[in-house]
């Protein structure tokens, strides 16, 4: 008989400010401690050096990732530009350099080019699987992969500022699967300059923000104590970019039970994924069709 995790019960999301030097698994694996909690999960993970908005979900909520993985996400990163680096970050080795330094008109006129629907190689030191391994295990080894280039939709790549002529900040706003890593290093090659990532922060992801995000010593403080249950957010947050449809007390209870259930809709139309709820809790998500929702996951609160 498989053992029965131990914890608590508890479901819904906590932003936290994931501070550099840190694995996104180590602060999860973090929160879950200070709430007690059976089950946690992110939704997106930040590399370590990077810092911001790390949403964790416990319980139930954890069934709602995908959601937030899929939704548009903001950073905000300085460009070292006249080196590349193995990791395309600080992090690496420099393996070329130049004297080239474009000036802030260069840098505008070539971000434009990186907007949009777009195809992004990720980096050589990243968690991409080529047969069946991490491309960072093997890189680690010093092998040289190709990496075959992914689609990436950026909606946006703003200048910012130019600190000094060896620097650049700049803001990106993109969806799913997106390395930041791979955007300065390309923006370095375009500008015939080179280019790595030295500093990242992810300003929101989907509806969660930074400014709202708990520090680890705020955690710290506030663990295993009613203070912290105050700053987890529901799981219904989780749902924010799918039309919420309500449902009646019968089409709930038969939700509850995997099957289609009656419910009321003003926004979703045939085949469209939505979310039912009744007297204001997520019961279900799945397809609405003709007056019904139809269930691919089923919240248990």
């Amino acid at each position: 008989m498989a053992r029965k995790r131990k914890g608590l019960d508890i479901s819904g999301w906590l932003v936290v400010d994931k501070p550099a030097g840190m694995t996104s698994t180590a602060v999860v694996n973090k929160v879950r401690w200070a709430y007690e909690a059976k089950k946690a999960g992110h939704a997106g993970t930040l590399d370590p050096e990077a810092t911001g908005v790390l949403a964790v979900a416990l319980g139930e909520a954890t069934k709602t990732v995908p959601y937030i993985t899929d939704a548009l996400k903001a950073y905000r990163f300085t460009t070292r530009l006249g080196q590349a680096t193995n990791t395309d970050d600080a992090e690496g080795e420099v393996i070329a350099s130049s004297d080239t330094r474009p000036d802030d008109d260069a840098i505008k006129a070539a971000l434009p080019s990186f907007e949009g629907d777009v195809m992004q190689v990720p980096p050589q030191f990243s968690a991409v699987k080529i047969d069946g391994e991490r491309a960072y295990k093997r890189a680690r080894d010093g092998e040289e992969m190709e990496i075959a280039a992914r689609p990436l939709f950026v909606d946006e790549l703003s200048f910012v500022e130019r600190p000094d002529a060896d620097h650049v900040v700049l803001d990106l706003v993109c969806g799913k699967g997106g390395y930041v890593r791979s955007i300065a290093r390309d923006l370095g090659e375009m500008l015939g300059c080179k280019g790595h990532v030295t500093t990242l922060r992810r300003l929101w992801s989907g509806p969660f923000e930074a400014s709202d995000g708990l520090t680890l010593a705020q955690i710290d403080e506030m663990a295993k104590s009613p203070d912290l249950d105050g700053f987890l957010r529901p799981l219904e947050d989780g749902l924010f970019d799918l039309p919420e449809l309500r449902c009646t007390p019968e089409g709930a209870a038969r939700l509850r039970n995997g099957n289609p259930g009656m419910v009321f809709s003003s926004e979703a139309e045939y085949g469209d994924e939505a979310w039912a709820s009744f007297d204001g809790k997520a019961v279900a998500v799945g397809t609405y069709r003709a007056g019904e929702l139809h269930p691919s996951r089923v919240f248990v609160l």
